[in-house]
């Protein structure tokens, strides 16, 4: 089984694990219906999509 040769420092430990975080989604503009809605999606208030009917929303 493999063993470190030398103690990691808290430092070196803490720059690593500094990159696990947590991130927004981001958001665009609905351009039909003008809510908030996730880039390169459907939208879920009126169902366009690049500017067709794509879902029936009802």
């Amino acid at each position: 089984m493999a063993l470190p040769k030398r103690k990691i420092s808290k430092s070196r430990r803490n720059m690593r694990k500094a990159q696990w975080k947590l991130e927004r989604p981001s958001l665009a503009e609905c351009p039909q219906c003008h809510e908030p809605k996730m880039p390169h999606r459907v939208c879920k208030s009126c169902g366009y999509y690049k500017g067709k009917e794509v879902v029936n929303v009802e």
